[in-house]
């Protein structure tokens, strides 16, 4: 399927059923289809029936999933195909996974042992999303991905609640003659937030910036530019306060 803004995609020419199959489920099949229409009616079933029906039929959704992944109840998913999860994965209560990205099967892909709390969103508009071992992102926490610009989560980390973290999502605004939305959207590089992170709730990492190994960013703090490794970060833009390395003695 070629590149297409989701608006065309939806209004433009073609059957409705065409449309939804190539904005929502992202796969022609008709099998796939009547399959993920099972899986959703299966969503919204509550408590523990619920949980052991998605365990049973959800995995076969993925382009891949590993063993006792568990699915809260009102999970929304887009292209699953492109989604891939490690082993005991947990996806919490009205999360969004949204793998929308024609140019790769592997749009969104969290590695082991992964956590999204409640109302996480994972999107995807032509670009990807990794996330790496044992890492929680904690209740509201929106990460986007946009225009090929990556965002990369290492290991271990710490994603607070209501973070905002987005790669390609600044637009170029040059041209007064042609509106905003016209003018495309910035290449930027993405986002690289490297392994042992610590953000805090509300922070907001922009595109372009890499958090270094081991850092920690205060609570509301807006990420503008890269942080060195093991940096203590807070304010609006952020600024580097400390470092976790001060005083301390490596082990002989």
């Amino acid at each position: 399927m070629t590149k297409k803004k989701t608006h065309k995609a939806i209004t433009g020419k073609g059957s409705a059923l065409g449309k939804y199959q190539d904005v929502i489920v992202g796969n022609r099949s008709f099998l796939f289809l009547l399959y993920f229409e099972l899986c959703g009616w299966l969503g919204v079933v509550p408590g523990a029936l619920g949980m052991l029906l998605r365990q049973l039929f959800w995995p076969r959704l993925f382009g891949s999933c590993g063993k006792k992944v568990a699915f809260g109840r009102g999970i929304v998913l887009r292209h699953p195909r492109r989604i891939h999860l490690g082993d005991s994965v947990v996806i919490s209560e009205g999360c969004i996974l949204d793998g929308r990205n024609p140019e790769t099967n592997r749009a969104i892909v969290l590695d082991r042992d992964v956590i999204l709390s409640n109302s996480v969103v994972l999107s995807c508009k032509n670009g990807s999303i990794a996330i790496g071992q044992a890492t929680g992102i904690n209740t509201g926490t929106i990460i986007q991905s946009t225009n090929n610009c990556p965002v990369t989560i290492g290991a271990d980390g710490i994603i607070g609640q209501m973070c905002f973290v987005v790669a390609g999502g600044s637009y170029n605004i040059d041209r007064l003659d042609v509106p905003i939305r016209m003018q495309g959207i910035k290449e930027d590089g993405g986002v690289e937030i490297e392994q042992d992170v610590w953000l805090g709730g509300r922070v907001t990492v922009l595109g372009g910036t890499t958090v270094g190994t081991g850092s920690v960013v205060a609570a509301a703090a807006v990420v503008t530019r890269s942080i060195a490794p093991y940096s203590i970060a807070k304010g609006v833009p952020a600024r580097v306060t400390g470092s976790r390395t001060e005083g301390k003695k490596e082990c002989a």
